[in-house]
């Protein structure tokens, strides 16, 4: 390591390992110490590339020899790690092969919400880890950077959606716990709620400018209320025999449809 001093840890008792477990095991506790655990190289590698130095750094013993580890453990921005057991790095692991790399961070804080929020997905109580995780991901390559979730969202930070989004989460600007109904009253644009009988299929919906796209729960979808508050709706064709789509599949054609007519807008000047 940077100067040779290594700290080895061997037992589950040692304090130091049985904090990041807590951090692992609780999400009250990730919210009570204002930090999450990033599971994995890219993760980790995406958090020092976009926002710093992690606060600790755990990797099993056997993981210091994988090359991509070894070399993200030289960064200057990486504190001394704790050299754990095989099996105590597994027990930190939200994933069944694990990588052997765990990183304790700052959970990132949004700026405070704008008076005149830009263009936006917001999202009423997602359940799913995998599923806001994938959102995520797409509204991030799509270039929809302000992410708004209602109170009864999965946690943004939980270790399960930091996976599922590869990273994502560090090129945007999420808001947790935000009253949505408020913010579509309120909001300075079209707001366009994506529903299987949406009035408006999604391909002549116009999505190029100042748009709120709103994405509801996956058994329920969205509530009556913000579907009222909502200024149109819109829905994607489907030929097939499937009854509708998974929340995070269509978040992702109705972002990339986004893109597609800005496109076609640079290309038509």
């Amino acid at each position: 390591m940077k100067d040779g001093t290594v700290r080895h840890i061997t037992s589950a008792d040692n304090p130091q390992f049985r904090s990041l477990l807590k951090l692992h095991q609780s999400s009250r506790e990730r919210r009570k110490a204002g930090l999450s655990l990033l599971d994995g190289v890219h993760l980790v590698a995406a958090y020092l590339e976009h926002i710093g130095a992690p606060e600790q750094v755990a990797v099993g013993r056997s993981a210091l020899d994988k090359p991509e580890i070894a070399s993200l453990l030289r960064s200057p921005l990486m504190p001394e790690p704790l050299v754990l057991t095989d099996a105590l790095a597994r027990e930190l692991s939200t994933v069944s092969t694990p990588t052997g790399l765990i990183a304790a961070v700052k959970t990132p804080k949004a700026i405070a919400m704008g008076a005149e929020p830009g263009p936006c997905v917001i999202l009423e109580d997602i359940q799913d880890p995998g599923n806001l995780g994938s959102i995520l991901r797409s509204a991030a390559a799509a270039g929809v950077e302000e992410i708004y979730l209602s109170a009864r969202c999965v946690q943004a930070w939980s270790p399960r959606v930091l996976r599922a989004g590869m990273g994502a989460h560090f090129a945007l600007r999420i808001h947790e716990d935000v009253d949505v109904l408020g913010l579509v009253q309120a909001y300075p644009g079209q707001v366009l709620a994506a529903a299987s009988d949406g009035a408006t299929l999604v391909y002549d919906a116009d999505l190029a400018g100042r748009v709120a796209l709103l994405f509801g729960n996956e058994g329920s979808g969205l509530t009556p209320a913000m579907r009222s508050a909502a200024t149109g709706s819109i829905s994607i064709p489907m030929p097939g025999k499937g009854e509708s789509l998974n929340v995070a599949a269509a978040a992702a054609v109705c972002l990339f449809e986004r893109v597609r007519q800005q496109v076609q807008q640079v290309i038509g000047r």
